[in-house]
């Protein structure tokens, strides 16, 4: 899916991208999502999610 073609369900306004501080079992971590600029809903892929997220969240658990 296209990220600069995301439209905010509630605003219906264009998504932009932004730095997002993701806090998961102590640990902070900063990834760039497309963000409402008036609501400041994030929208998270499902490719991300599944993918780059749940890497992440195995390695923590495991620690």
């Amino acid at each position: 899916m296209d990220e600069n073609k995301l439209i905010c369900g509630k605003c219906n306004v264009p998504l932009e991208m932004k730095t997002i501080t993701l806090d998961y079992i102590g640990h902070q971590i900063k990834h760039e999502f497309p963000c409402c600029p008036v609501c400041g809903e994030v929208y998270i892929s499902e490719e991300i999610v599944k993918g780059k997220m749940r890497d992440v969240e195995i390695m923590l658990e495991d620690k």
